[in-house]
């Protein structure tokens, strides 16, 4: 039987005896952990701020360090896929990750407080495993949506820490073990040694392919077709299509990113929200997850069943203009009700267009999809550092001149003029990048495939059905 037909056409979920789902279940469930690690410390930034005196600049350095280690690390990752395969390289990132997740638990500084922000990053490269991984299990007809669910619930730990991380953090002050200003640390400790556990998890219960382990099947002569006439890996730095998916994902994901990242100060300064509520609706957010990133793969595909590979690029178009707009509108709202709508569509959107960036992705190359996965997914932590210096350089300027304008007052007006100034800068800054995703959505468009590519998924497709 070949390596297709073993393929799963379908997404069952509940079907544990298929090697495809269960390969599904524990690579999104370990995208998960990982996320849930990397921004496991995002809760508990004021009690942080307040314990190690970050300035506002230290402040904003940890937000863009927390997603620049992540630009190196998915740039490796791809390519160590594509030669060792996903197994070992997701039981390695669980593994290795775990030990800055814990270290961030002992830190006394700014700088060692930055410096696990950096290396914690390196774990959000779990994103390329993820994808690799289900792509290898899954078929042409059914690829984009298993991508985008996998991606999309992994992405689910980026919120679930909301609640979660004060939960693990509640339970460490029950049971006396710190008092509430250091929970925190004790909550970081306990996410990296989940962490770490669940790389033993992923050793010995998932396989690289159907057929076995990239080394068992190197030794046996049996690796697919597909590894032995790999593509080196420059051939795919020169494939125009990657760079603008890496552009096209920049604005999605990393503007997920940017926002999830900024938007409780940006609800609290703006509309005078306290902590809890801003970070309420922020999980929920980010809680659409669940549904939002399958959807953007699901209609990725019923568009490549309707107009052959270009529908893909056609639909991720669509729904990315859509993210830019919303956006651009959200950021001139002060009306809390409609801001909250906006927010809504802007999350709904924006995960789609990440579903939808990954139903075109397997398409570009079938010989290297763990390289182009690891340039794309890269893309989307260089478009959140971008972001992140932008909205730093408006903001940090605005609140320490609103400081230094104020300079003898009472603390309670430096704070409120503080807090006017960052709203404002925020906001301009997300009317401008809004114009920026608009932008790229129109250059996306020019991703072309050739006829021979949409017949070889057709025929793929017609042996599918046939079998």
């Amino acid at each position: 039987m070949s390596v297709l037909n073993q393929k799963a056409t379908k997404l069952e979920l509940l079907n544990f005896k298929n090697q495809s789902t269960k390969t599904f279940w524990i690579t999104s469930i370990s995208f998960f952990i990982c996320f849930f690690s990397w921004f496991g410390i995002v809760p508990f930034m004021p009690d942080v701020v307040k314990e190690l005196g970050l300035s506002p600049d230290q402040k904003w350095n940890s937000i863009i360090l927390a997603v620049s280690g992540t630009v190196f690390a998915r740039l490796l990752i791809g390519k160590l896929c594509d030669k060792y395969g996903p197994r070992l390289c997701y039981t390695y990132m669980l593994m290795l990750g775990a030990i800055p997740v814990i270290a961030l638990g002992f830190v006394a500084t700014p700088l060692q407080f930055l410096i696990c922000r950096f290396f914690i990053g390196f774990i959000g490269a779990s994103f390329v495993i993820t994808q690799v991984h289900t792509s290898i299990m899954y078929a042409p007809n059914i690829v984009g949506t298993a991508n985008a669910t996998s991606a999309g619930w992994g992405n689910l730990g980026g919120g679930a820490n909301r609640l979660g991380m004060p939960i693990i953090a509640g339970i460490v002050i029950s049971f006396g073990m710190a008092d509430a200003a250091h929970a925190w640390r004790y909550a970081m400790i306990i996410a990296g040694v989940i962490c770490f556990l669940m790389g033993i998890v992923y050793y010995f219960f998932t396989t690289d392919t159907l057929e076995g382990n990239y080394k068992e099947l190197k030794e046996a002569g049996k690796l697919p077709k597909a590894k032995k006439d790999q593509v080196g890996f420059f051939e795919v730095l020169k494939d125009y299509r990657v760079w603008i998916l890496f552009v096209v994902y920049a604005a999605c994901f990393g503007m997920e990113l940017t926002v999830y990242g900024t938007m409780d100060d940006y609800l609290q300064n703006t509309f005078q929200l306290p902590r809890n509520t801003a970070g309420n609706i922020v999980l929920s957010f980010a809680l659409m997850n669940i549904f939002a990133r399958t959807l953007g793969g699901y209609f990725g595909d019923k568009f490549g069943k309707l107009k052959g590979l270009y529908g893909r690029v056609i639909f991720l178009t669509i729904i990315l203009a859509v993210e830019g707009i919303i956006l651009s509108t959200f950021s001139t709202i002060t009306y809390l009700p409609i801001a909250i709508v906006f927010l809504i569509l802007f999350s709904l959107s924006v995960q789609m267009a990440e579903g939808a960036t990954f139903s075109v992705v397997p398409f570009i190359n079938k010989k290297a999809i763990g390289s182009i996965s690891g340039i794309v997914g890269a893309g989307g932590n260089v478009g959140a550092f971008c972001a992140a210096l932008l909205l730093k350089s408006k903001s940090a300027i605005a609140e320490k001149t609103a400081i230094s304008m104020n300079t003898g007052k009472s603390q309670e007006v430096i704070d409120a003029a503080q807090a006017v100034a960052s709203s404002e800068a925020v906001s301009s800054g997300y009317l401008l990048i809004g114009g920026l995703v608009v932008v790229t959505a129109v250059v996306a468009l020019s991703i072309k495939f050739s006829t021979e590519d949409d017949k070889a998924v057709a025929g793929e497709l017609s042996a599918l059905a046939a079998s």
